[in-house]
């Protein structure tokens, strides 16, 4: 069974940055893509990014590229959201998910979830 537990969430201004963890457990993730998916207040779950853990090989939403980078770490078992240049529509709770064999973007297809962190900017 597979486990995520997202941390490093907070409140913060816009234009800083924040760095969010998921560490992952109960599998080899050799074979698994991570993802990132963010719910705001009234809003449907969106996607963020994904890392396909055995290349490393990354893809974002238009809405974050060139301020968010994903990563994993294979020796800790983590994938990492390093978020620069936060904005206020950037405020949603984060949630880390895992999904075995496949390269997806939509939230149906990830089975696996953690229980979210909540990233707040203010303006």
């Amino acid at each position: 069974q597979v486990q995520l537990v997202e941390s490093g969430g907070g409140l913060v201004q816009a234009g800083d940055s924040l760095r969010l963890s998921c560490e992952a457990s109960g599998r080899t993730f050799s074979r698994y893509t991570m993802a990132w998916f963010r719910q705001a207040p009234g809003k449907e779950r969106a996607f963020v990014s994904r890392v396909n853990w055995n290349t490393g090989n990354t893809y974002y939403a238009d809405s974050v590229k060139g301020r968010f980078t994903m990563a994993r770490d294979s020796a800790k078992n983590t994938v990492v959201l390093q978020m620069n240049s936060l904005k206020p529509e950037d405020t949603a709770v984060y949630y880390c998910a895992a999904r075995y064999m496949a390269v997806p973007t939509s939230t149906e297809a990830y089975n696996s979830w953690g229980q979210g962190t909540q990233v707040t900017v203010s303006s």
